[in-house]
């Protein structure tokens, strides 16, 4: 438009999120001409009774001025030196153990002894275990109470009146991932707003020969109880929430990219970790690990929510 523009918009472009096409999210965040000169993540601040997911931006633009990238944008400055120590580390990051809320299938099997099922399901997802499929597809192929038959039945985690059930399905119908059979950790696919530091809610461990609906997420694929455990808590470490809280900028949990700046650990009884210590002693042990100063510390402390 000219060679200096300022624009209020959403700011989920910041944040690589929302239904912006990615390609521009990334010309934005590359652009040394562009800079971000105010950010409000609560919208009905700027715009009364306003709800805008991810918050208000304001952005300039100067085609005679170099700002520098943005690259990866965060609402404080100690976050972002927070992250900068985290990613020196070079270690792998959550995201890459993470089984997404599609995983979860039907078997071709449930669709030839119950060909009603493709009526019943919404066009195109014929083999979904959506969010709704306790309620639509209950006492065809789910169970409220395991049924006595013969059948080779396994329970599903799943939502029935706003409440966490589980309900009974033959194996036969279902083609599940490799983690279904070893130790994981459920949450679900969306909760809170948000915001920086959110309580997650209610991490679980699921047993190895537990699914989920297409209203859980899972992380990990264990061998064992004691490690999807160390998972748990380090999930619910104020640490970790924090570095979520760099992209997680909506209810979304479930896309892969909010959790690319946590770093994996070891969960194991090797780790330079002991997971056998209370939440709020992991977190000390991660700060002294990747040496947060006590302002950065402060920061997290003050910020963040406790989890149990």
């Amino acid at each position: 438009l000219s060679d200096k523009v300022s624009f209020i918009t959403p700011a989920r472009f910041l944040f690589n999120a929302g239904s912006t096409p990615k390609a521009w999210n990334k010309k934005m965040l590359s652009d040394e001409n562009l800079k971000v000169t105010y950010f409000e993540p609560d919208s009905s601040k700027v715009f009364q009774n306003t709800d805008i997911k991810g918050g208000i931006a304001i952005t300039y633009r100067d085609t005679t001025k170099k700002f520098g990238a943005i690259d990866t944008f965060t609402s404080f400055e100690e976050l972002n030196h927070i992250l900068h120590k985290v990613s020196v580390v070079g270690e792998d990051t959550l995201d890459t153990f993470i089984s997404g809320r599609g995983v979860y299938k039907l078997s071709q099997i449930a669709l030839d002894e119950y060909p009603e099922i493709e009526i019943i399901q919404s066009k195109g997802h014929k083999f979904d275990i959506g969010s709704g499929a306790f309620k639509i597809l209950k006492n065809l192929l789910f169970f409220e109470k395991k049924p006595i038959d013969g059948g080779n039945y396994t329970q599903f985690l799943g939502l029935s009146n706003l409440k966490r059930v589980y309900y009974w399905i033959d194996k036969k119908y279902i083609n599940p991932p490799k983690s279904f059979y070893k130790y994981k950790v459920f949450i679900p696919q969306a909760n809170g707003s948000g915001a920086i530091g959110e309580v997650l809610s209610t991490p679980l461990i699921g047993e190895p020969l537990i699914g989920y609906t297409q209203t859980f997420i899972s992380f990990g694929c264990f061998d064992n109880k004691y490690e999807a455990n160390s998972l748990l808590k380090y999930i619910k470490t104020k640490f970790a929430r924090a570095l979520l809280g760099i992209l997680k900028i909506t209810q979304n949990n479930q896309s892969k990219a909010v959790w690319k700046f946590i770093p994996l650990q070891d969960f194991t009884v090797d780790s330079d970790i002991d997971w056998s210590q209370s939440i709020a002693d992991i977190d000390r042990q991660l700060y002294a690990k990747y040496r947060l100063s006590q302002d950065e510390i402060d920061f997290i402390e003050s910020k963040v929510r406790a989890m149990d």
